[in-house]
């Protein structure tokens, strides 16, 4: 049996002056076989969207699963709810347009909270670097507001705008356009390169920022899942992922 995770003081404290942690062993090396087994037959039409935890059950596994959530709930400092999760690939060899990175950004800039409790982990499915796209950071980054920002232009990052509808706790109901954030003026010597063994994880704030760029490496896929988290209580202003889910025990306790 594998003890559940319970992080340190150092490690929390590198959290919060950081803004992100990097954990390793997550999942086991059977788990990431069977994500990655699973990913692999499933079935080609099926959208996996944002909210793919509430219906698949192998994303809702990983999502719960108790040194992920867990995890998160030593950072959050509180019972977490699952906001989205996503399917990260990036093959080896593919086309130059469909290799493509996310331009440096907060994630409070596309999931706008109330309070601001939003984090991140992000969980390689395969060993990954700043060689083969692998997840940038700049450490320090989510002390502040948010930084200002403009649609990406690079060919080396996805680019794309789209109106979402917006509600507040009230019920009143707006349109908001959204795009392809990238913040400006970023040192490139600020920007950490982060390497993340298969199965670890790097937990961070919705203000920290963060990107990745095109996997240049012509043999090492770059697969990675992503779950974001709010503490309970906390209000989502974007309608399509409004409808988060408590969690109140784990997928499976080892």
């Amino acid at each position: 049996m594998t003890k559940r995770i319970t992080l340190n003081s150092s490690q929390i404290t590198s959290y919060e002056r950081d803004g992100f942690l990097v954990v390793e062993s997550l999942l086991s090396e059977v788990e990431v076989d069977a994500f990655l087994v699973y990913q692999k037959n499933r079935a080609k039409e099926v959208d996996p969207g944002l909210r793919s935890h509430v219906v698949d059950p192998q994303w809702d596994y990983v999502a719960r699963h108790p040194n992920v959530a867990g995890v998160a709930t030593q950072l959050l400092g509180g019972r977490p709810s699952i906001v989205q999760s996503m399917y990260l690939p990036k093959f080896a060899r593919q086309p130059k347009e469909e290799n493509v990175g996310i331009a440096l950004h907060q994630d409070a800039h596309y999931l706008p909270t109330e309070p601001n409790t939003l984090m991140a982990c992000w969980i390689a499915m395969t060993d990954t670097n700043g060689d083969n796209g692998g997840l940038c950071v700049i450490p320090g980054s989510h002390h502040g507001k948010l930084h200002s920002t403009s649609q990406t232009s690079s060919d080396e990052h996805v680019s794309w705008r789209q109106e979402y509808l917006m509600r507040n706790r009230s019920g009143e109901e707006w349109t908001q356009e959204f795009y392809s954030f990238e913040i400006a003026n970023i040192d490139p010597q600020s920007v950490c390169k982060l390497g993340v063994a298969r199965g670890a994880g790097v937990f961070f704030t919705g203000m920290t920022i963060h990107g990745s760029y095109a996997n240049a490496s012509p043999t090492h896929d770059r697969l990675a899942f992503a779950v974001h988290y709010v503490r309970e209580g906390t209000w989502c202003l974007r309608a399509d992922v409004q409808e988060t889910v408590l969690i109140t025990d784990y997928s499976h306790e080892r």
